[in-house]
């Protein structure tokens, strides 16, 4: 029961074996496993055989005393580091996976700096319980620890830019999915693990993690949305690599699949993706390939779709309509976009925002003797914001 199986049924089912088995396993004299049963009990419940109960062959048994009285002359063993009594109930996995999808839900709202000790603080708690939990408990513990690590990794790299300290949160959540054996969140894993190179501009390290991910995808079963994500973050990548044609190819692709739907739902914790997002990164593609015009429209039409609740999000698309009018030599309406975005980013914090408003700003230096120019940097540079960005 401690390891989350609540019946004999439950626990046969795990082990492949029937129901009666395991009632003789639990009699005074349980007979001692056979081959792969041994292992597969020792995995499953997270303790030797010896620590179950079991003798080997040929052992001396102990007088069989009555049960009234077994029980109090047994002596208090040494605990092992895997004892009984020191497991966990089954319930401590839905209480660990609720405060991990609370965390999930924050995220769009707190302020990084809030909500990332509390992330990581959870991480260090789901490492203690995997000690001491096992079986179906472990498993559904390690999902919510892999699940926690990579929001750490998320806010670290996307909210804070520590690029290396999210590489090695999300190496820790892949290590975490491999404990519960979920694909979809070791695919999850290692394609944000692409951004790091991504971003950098190295194309064959980029390449490797997302052929990882779309391999680990393929263990799944993987939803429209997650495929489609997939080809997203490697159409970024390959913006950030300057080959634009790639990744619309990709875009082209990822949105196809998202218009065929699939015969999977996404699992709850993608919730960074959707239709929206992917018009997003098709923007800010075409932003880069300089098909302004086509660029402006697919942003604008983000900017209304949009749910209100994605203030992080805003801040990206203001940027790159910003940048737009930019590179259209239009100052003010470049200048306004990025006003808006500085707006949005004094409620909620997102670097990878500020990192497009100062884009923006790079972009206009041929006018930044123009009125709307330096009023931009009175936004851009005011006591507040300096502050605030230099700390982060």
């Amino acid at each position: 029961m401690a390891a989350g199986y609540p019946s004999q049924q439950s626990l046969a089912e795990a082990l492949g074996v029937g129901v009666r088995q395991v009632r003789r396993w639990e009699s005074d004299a349980p007979p001692w496993p056979q081959g792969e049963v041994q292992h597969a009990l020792v995995r499953t419940l997270g303790q030797d055989l010896d620590a179950l109960g079991f003798s080997p062959p040929g052992a001396v048994r102990p007088v069989q005393r009555p049960a009234a009285t077994r029980l109090a002359a047994r002596p208090m063993p040494v605990i092992p580091a895997k004892s009984s009594l020191m497991m966990q109930p089954a319930t401590v996995a839905a209480d660990y996976e609720s405060v991990t999808s609370s965390h999930r839900r924050l995220y769009w709202s707190v302020a990084p700096s809030a909500l990332h000790p509390a992330a990581t603080a959870h991480a260090d708690l789901g490492r203690a319980l995997l000690a001491e939990t096992a079986g179906q408990t472990r498993v559904r513990v390690a999902s919510a620890l892999a699940e926690t690590l990579l929001l750490a990794g998320r806010i670290e790299f996307f909210d804070l830019r520590e690029t290396e300290r999210a590489g090695s949160t999300w190496l820790h959540a892949l290590q975490a999915a491999g404990e519960a054996d979920a694909p979809l969140l070791g695919s999850a894993v290692l394609a944000h693990m692409a951004f790091v190179p991504g971003w950098a501009g190295d194309r064959a390290a980029t390449a490797e993690r997302i052929t990882a991910a779309r391999t680990y995808a393929r263990r799944g079963p993987a939803s429209a949305e997650h495929l489609a994500w997939l080809d997203a973050v490697e159409a970024e990548c390959e913006t950030r690599c300057g080959d634009t044609r790639t990744a619309l190819n990709l875009i082209r692709h990822a949105e196809t699949v998202l218009a065929g739907g699939g015969e999977w739902e996404p699992p709850v914790w993608l919730d960074w993706f959707s239709g929206v997002r992917l018009a997003a990164f098709k923007g800010n593609t075409q932003l880069v390939a300089g098909h302004l015009p086509q660029a402006r429209t697919t942003l604008l039409e983000v900017l209304e779709a949009l749910p209100a609740h994605e203030d992080k999000q805003r801040t990206v698309i203001l940027g790159d309509l910003g940048a737009v009018e930019a590179a259209a030599r239009a100052p003010e309406a470049a200048c306004g976009y990025a006003v808006q975005a500085l707006d949005q980013l004094e409620r909620t914090w997102y670097a990878v925002g500020m990192d497009r408003v100062r884009a923006v700003r790079r972009a206009l230096t041929p006018y930044q003797d123009e009125q709307c120019v330096r009023d931009l940097d009175d936004r851009l540079y005011g006591w507040a914001t300096t502050v605030s960005a230099l700390a982060r």
